[in-house]
């Protein structure tokens, strides 16, 4: 009889699409929808003290009047929720324990119907979610503000400079042009990358339409960066370019993403003299379930050790700060290229290895991939 009526409390929760659990009289749970049981981890949720199942002392206070408020004393007002009790429905906000980890939840204790029986119902929206993409686009101002505050704050004291002690120095005033020159136009393409970045995240769920000749595309992008090669001393070899190969995708992303890659493998990789282009088929790529086509990039220069290797594509993640901003770099490149591959239903693959050069090759569905 105590089965039936856990399966059928567990039956009723089912429809509600947020995590919830019910409990009766003694606050045992009898009843616990798939997302709850996902939330609060395996194993059987029902027949159990409420407590063991969510260890929050406000939440357990909660429940507790909610099934008896004339022996419990009611909760009082939580400024993140309101109040703290309306018509015997409880809201509050907590951080609770779920899963073996900390959310931030919303929580809704309710009684039970009188119909049903003496008990209540708590429902548990995670916003952990919510909280962390909040705490994303903190980070991503501030980092904007501070990838910006640099040069203006440097331009402001040139200018001051310029207008005082320098006024009638030309070498002095020359030389902080070319540096105020040199600031402006690194602030013009960090602009121009976030820009960039905005339009294809707003692209990203939408696949490309057209298709693209790869190899023209590739031998297109190296003829645009042979001058930088020259001047860097690197020699560039290639491999599996020649000829024609269609396959889905925006020709204008796909130059952006090669060429950020080529750019980078020449300042960044440069030292070892060397730069790598090749191209292959891949018969059966299985995340791509089908005929993929892969380029790699690779260099000889000094590589990147492994703990970086998993944030390199991460907005203003860079491995070293000061060679990048000397070299003009903006710490949105890789962020772009992920993004522009993610929306193509590619793949970025990354392999280095400190003092062994670098490898990025991009894999791109030879169709219409599936997923």
């Amino acid at each position: 009889m105590i089965r039936d009526g856990h399966r059928w409390a567990s039956d009723l929760l089912e429809g509600v699409p947020v995590p919830m659990l019910a409990v009766d009289g003694r606050a045992r749970t009898i009843g616990a929808n798939r997302a709850a049981v996902a939330l609060f981890g395996g194993g059987d949720l029902l027949n159990r003290p409420f407590v063991t199942v969510l260890r929050h002392p406000a939440v357990v206070e909660a429940v507790d009047w909610v099934l008896d408020p004339d022996h419990h004393p009611a909760p009082l007002p939580d400024p993140m929720a309101g109040p703290a009790q309306v018509d015997g429905v409880v809201r509050l906000s907590a951080a609770v324990v779920a899963d073996g980890r900390d959310i931030a939840a919303d929580i809704t204790v309710a009684r039970l119907p009188s119909a049903l029986g003496r008990g209540a119902t708590i429902a548990v929206l995670d916003r952990s979610v919510t909280e962390e993409a909040e705490q994303m686009r903190r980070d991503f101002v501030a980092n904007v503000s501070h990838e910006l505050k640099t040069p203006l704050t440097a331009m402001i004291g040139f200018i001051e400079t310029l207008r005082g002690p320098a006024r009638d120095d030309a070498k002095a005033r020359d030389r902080f042009l070319d540096i105020m020159a040199r600031e402006a136009a690194r602030m013009n393409r960090l602009v121009s990358d976030l820009l960039s970045l905005s339009r294809v995240q707003a692209e990203e769920r939408r696949r490309p339409a057209g298709r693209v000749d790869l190899p023209l595309l590739l031998r297109g992008v190296l003829a645009t960066m042979d001058q930088a090669a020259r001047e860097a001393g690197v020699a560039v070899e290639t491999q599996g370019i020649a000829g024609s190969q269609p396959v889905p995708g925006d020709p204008d992303q796909l130059v952006q993403v090669f060429q950020n890659l080529i750019e980078n493998a020449i300042k960044y990789g440069g030292s070892g003299g060397y730069l790598g282009v090749s191209m292959r088929r891949i018969d059966h790529e299985p995340l791509l379930r089908g005929p993929a086509w892969a380029v790699e990039i690779r260099d000889k220069g000094e590589g990147i050790e492994g703990m970086h290797i998993p944030r390199l594509t991460e907005r203003f993640y860079r491995v070293d700060t000061h060679r990048s901003r000397a070299q003009g770099g903006t710490g949105l490149g890789l962020a772009i290229v992920k993004h522009i591959v993610n929306r193509h239903r590619g793949r970025l693959r990354i392999d280095s290895a400190k003092g062994q050069g670098s490898s990025f090759t991009v894999i791109l569905p030879e169709g219409v991939s599936r997923g």
